[in-house]
């Protein structure tokens, strides 16, 4: 089916493009890459699964900066610390736009929020705000409390399948465990996990991250939108944007209503509500801006930490050296503190600890080629020619795993090196970009970080892990799931054992 759709666009898009083609005015000197089919491009070359290791492979052969054409679309791909940080420091303003995509700008009511938003005067504002007040470390403290009695609450399902020898799925149980913590720092709702509102919440929120990351004919070939209609994909989009716009509008009815119960903390809704009624910005924040960005934390929080946390522990049953370490850093310091459980200010005094979380998010960054940047104007990296309305994408997996910066063994699981080098994920290591840099920056990186942490670490101090049913370390499958945020393919499942 996919190869007829295939076929069926380059026939439309030939068609209209040699009728609509205009000759060209200027030649540009393109970074290298892979010939091409006519109108098509190299769309017929590319691998939707393992899109970081198939576009690492192509940096091996071309280089470090590539290009390569999707329809009338120039792309180009960035694999080193060196160009990254051209992109992303030198020449942060020039490429601090978006590109366009379809069904962003739908679930995004317009590119109203953070992450998807135009680079305008609004964005400014709004990013200053989000990094102000709704991802400030008071903020982020304020909701403590509410991670880690969801993560307890993980930890209690986790005993008691210990207690008859039950395999876990600990992919499900992050993504609970995110779900609820979000629904509480963000509506300050808590949801039955089980019940009907969560299923409801959950149904939303994949639909949602589906359409995000969704590629769309009509954003690479020109007059083709009707090929999104023919396919499904038009109608897909627009029932997903509708389930999450009447839930968000749902939710801010009830922050409306002056007789509501109030949260034990104010959550990130109230505060964007507030700023609805006080109008601090020149633009205008109407009720859809205030959707956007609640749709932008809903997304990001509980994607990242979820991947995150089920990449870490896949690479600790295929390092069983490292687990040991972990575990026996975690419960030496338990134990000299007569604790039971790990709180957020615990880990700060747990360096072998933290050290793993940094190599949980360099080996596999969980937006291994981060959002992808827009060229404002044209320009020039490394001797190549940037028109402008480039796409360019840093592929954050493959500058991760560059012996240039990392060493011999860049795709071993060895946090020992984050305590010999002085490097870390606030984006002016160039070589470690997990949360991107610059001016696009994820706004969110220290609450996505308090969310792997607390979880993680109790992990390690309350239980052993071990394969279910005889299976062996390598043999667990490594691809990733295809979307913004990169899950592991296959959920991970592990049988817990209490640690007495």
């Amino acid at each position: 089916m996919e190869d007829i759709i295939i076929g069926v666009v380059a026939l439309a898009a030939v068609f209209f493009f040699f009728l609509y083609q205009k000759p060209k005015t200027k030649r540009y000197k393109l970074p290298p890459g892979p010939s091409g089919l006519p109108v098509i491009g190299n769309l017929h070359q590319l691998e939707s699964v393992n899109p970081q290791r198939f576009f690492a492979g192509w940096a091996k052969k071309y280089g470090p900066i590539l290009s390569y054409k999707i329809g009338k679309r120039t792309m180009v791909v960035i694999s080193s610390a060196e160009l990254a940080k051209e992109l992303l420091k030198t020449q942060d303003v020039n490429f601090a736009d978006r590109p366009p995509h379809r069904g962003q700008e739908v679930i995004s009511y317009g590119r109203r929020d953070m992450g998807m938003c135009h680079f305008t005067p609004y964005y400014r504002e709004i990013r200053k705000m989000g990094m102000n007040h709704i991802f400030s470390p008071t903020r982020v403290a304020t909701f403590k409390h509410v991670r880690e009695e969801e993560a307890r609450r993980m930890m209690d399902k986790i005993n008691k399948a210990s207690e008859i020898s039950e395999a876990v799925d600990l992919s499900e149980l992050m993504l609970t465990f995110t779900n609820s913590v979000v629904c509480r720092q963000a509506f300050g709702k808590k949801y039955n996990e089980d019940g009907e509102e969560m299923k409801r919440f959950i149904k939303i929120l994949y639909g949602t991250q589906s359409v995000l990351g969704k590629i769309f004919f009509s954003d690479f070939f020109p007059f083709t939108r009707f090929l999104d209609d023919w396919t499904g994909q038009t109608a897909y989009m627009m029932e997903c944007f509708e389930r999450q716009d009447i839930y968000l509008q749902e939710i801010v009815d009830e922050t409306l209503n002056p007789n509501k119960v109030q949260p034990e903390t104010e959550s990130m809704i109230d505060l964007l509500m507030e700023i609805y009624r006080n109008q601090p910005f020149t633009s205008e924040f109407t009720i859809d801006n205030v959707k956007a960005v609640v749709m932008d934390i809903v997304v990001a929080g509980t994607d990242t930490a979820a991947a995150a946390l089920v990449w870490g522990m896949t690479y600790l049953m295929r390092y069983p050296q490292v687990m040991k370490k972990a575990q026996e850093e975690v419960r030496d310091y338990a134990r000299e503190n007569g604790l039971t459980f790990l709180s957020e200010d615990d880990v700060k005094n747990i360096p072998y600890f933290r050290a793993l979380v940094k190599e949980t998010l360099r080996i596999e960054p969980v937006i291994p080629l981060l959002l992808p940047r827009n060229c404002i104007k044209d320009t020039n990296i490394a001797g190549y020619d940037i028109p402008a309305g480039t796409t360019v994408n840093v592929n954050a997996w493959a500058v991760s795993r560059d012996k240039k910066e990392w060493g011999p063994y860049p795709d071993e699981f060895r946090p020992e090196r984050f305590l010999e080098m002085n490097i870390d994920f606030k984006g002016t290591d160039y070589e470690f970009l997990p949360f991107g840099s610059g001016r696009r920056m994820c706004p969110g990186m220290r609450l996505g970080v308090a969310m792997l942490e607390v979880p993680y670490a109790n992990l390690l101090l309350k239980f052993n892990f071990r394969l279910p049913d005889g299976m062996k370390p390598e043999e667990l499958n490594m691809d990733v799931m295809p979307g913004l945020a990169m899950h592991k393919a296959q959920h991970l499942e592990l049988v817990p054992e209490k640690v007495k």
